[in-house]
């Protein structure tokens, strides 16, 4: 019996969400939403070395989240926002699930406080 969701997912997803799933990178790509920055930049905050962010930079890279300028030799890095799109999109699809789902509990509190002893006065 084939499980759903478990086949056929799209790799490149599943590497957005490995690379968004560490604090460090998710720090790493806000502070590159502002603009390019060098290694020595982005390592600035940290109290990490250069080396460490460079890891972190190629999980993004790989990714698809980041690109990194090859001709210079700072090889400023910059955000790339599509793969983040489709990880968004992939979000949104269950948005009508989860608010269907919160209307519900919605209801039933609403419910249950209406039938509250005490409500009627008795």
């Amino acid at each position: 019996m084939e499980q759903i969701g478990y086949v056929n997912t799209d790799p490149s997803l599943d590497a957005v969400f490995a690379a968004l799933s560490d604090p460090t990178r998710r720090a790493i790509l806000t502070r590159l939403s502002k603009g390019e920055a060098s290694v020595k930049d982005l390592a600035a905050p940290f109290s990490m070395s250069q080396p460490a962010i460079s890891k972190h930079l190629k999980v993004l890279e790989k990714a698809g989240l980041v690109e990194r300028d090859v001709d210079r030799q700072k090889r400023p890095a910059r955000l790339k926002a599509a793969p983040m799109a489709e990880a968004v999109g992939w979000l949104e699809s269950f948005r009508e699930s989860w608010s269907a789902s919160f209307d519900r509990l919605d209801l039933l509190l609403e419910d249950l406080k209406n039938t509250a002893p005490g409500k009627d006065g008795t």
